[in-house]
């Protein structure tokens, strides 16, 4: 039985030892490395702010990640961080696109190597799911043909990642986004009676780090997340999106329930995927490649419309939080699920994507 007055001081006292941690881990590296991740000019043209700042967030995410997974083997089980083959390969995943990350930020990598490396991502957590024998917590559980589900897997883990890569386009949008999607994976786990978990001790020191990092991402910002912290935070969240909103233990087989898997997976990452999709429709039908940086976010265009940073980070914060509301009580209150249900939220969520991409289609000559 769990001790929940022990488990929360215990979570109360790790939570505020990874934010203190990471803001220290933080302040060391922008006192001390003010060039790494920063971009030459000609690079960061095509970026929203027009000053060259380190790009360091991947650093303190992923040595987070790390102090949690140890901190997770010292007070519950080591055997379960170091014998589970699905843990391992989770962990060398994350290694993967952290180093991709770094990689990208120093050198400017070809997006044909990004590629591979995300699909060799989304490789390694299938591999780890079926070699443990485990429920296949890696994969996607959504067809009854298994090649079916292995391919939405990838599909999502390089959709993902590259969509939150995305995202980070100005400052402090893609952390609060994440933190909301996070936080509300931890209420799912709650709900589970997964305190205890490995799962949930990790979100927890990676929302930790989320916000120890918002501290100097928040505008105007001092540090950007880069590509070794958008990768890393993009397959981080698509692990955890399958494992807790795709193959959540609500969800049953029929198709009914299905349109109810897909409505909680939109809710919770309505943000970047309405601004991902709004970006390849526009470059696609200006005939220019959907993989070149550009001034035509969503973001950017509710600049172009009189919206400061700030006031952007609060509606993106706004939208998020109402996202997550409508999506816990649909995990928590919403038993008999009907196909009304899927109109009303698909409404909503047709609604955000609607809104968000109109603001595009305003003061396009800004974009260049």
């Amino acid at each position: 039985m769990i001790n929940y007055e022990y488990t929360f001081l215990v979570y109360a006292e790790f939570f505020v030892g990874i934010t203190v941690f990471g803001l220290v881990i933080n302040t060391i590296l922008l006192k001390f490395s003010k060039t790494l991740g920063v971009r030459d000019k000609e690079n960061t043209m095509i970026r929203w702010s027009p000053i060259s700042k380190p790009a360091m967030g991947g650093i303190t995410f992923f040595i987070s990640f790390l102090v949690s997974t140890g901190c997770y083997g010292i007070l519950f089980d080591p055997q379960e961080v170091f014998k589970n083959l699905e843990i391992i390969c989770m962990i060398s995943a994350l290694l993967l696109a952290f180093i991709m990350g770094l990689a990208d930020d120093a050198y400017n990598t070809k997006p044909w190597l990004k590629f591979f490396i995300q699909l060799s991502c989304g490789l390694l957590l299938i591999f780890g799911s079926v070699q443990s024998g485990s429920e296949y917590n890696f994969i996607i559980k959504f067809f009854e043909i298994d090649f079916l589900n292995y391919l939405i897997t990838i599909l999502w883990v390089v959709g993902i990642m590259n969509s939150i890569n995305m995202l980070d386009n100005m400052d402090g949008i893609t952390t609060v986004t994440s933190i909301f999607i996070l936080l509300t994976s931890l209420v799912f786990m709650g709900f589970q009676n997964s305190f205890e978990s490995f799962d949930f001790l990790v979100v927890m020191g990676v929302v930790a780090a989320l916000f120890s990092f918002l501290f100097y991402n928040w505008s105007p910002a001092k540090i950007y997340m880069g590509d070794s912290g958008s990768q890393f935070i993009g397959l981080f969240l698509a692990i955890i999106g399958i494992k807790y909103f795709w193959n959540s233990s609500i969800f049953n087989t029929n198709l009914v329930i299905h349109s109810k898997q897909i409505i909680i997976v939109l809710l919770l990452f309505i943000l970047p995927i309405v601004d991902t999709t709004s970006v390849f429709i526009n470059r696609i039908a200006r005939k220019q490649s959907p993989f070149i940086g550009g001034k035509d976010h969503t973001t950017h265009h509710l600049s172009f419309l009189g919206f400061n940073n700030t006031q952007i980070i609060f509606i993106f914060s706004g939208i998020a939080f109402l996202s997550s509301l409508i999506s816990i009580i649909i995990y928590r209150f919403v038993d008999y699920w009907s196909y009304l249900y899927v109109t009303l939220y698909g409404i909503y969520i047709l609604a955000i994507f609607i809104t968000l991409y109109l603001t595009t289609q305003q003061h396009k000559e800004l974009r260049k």
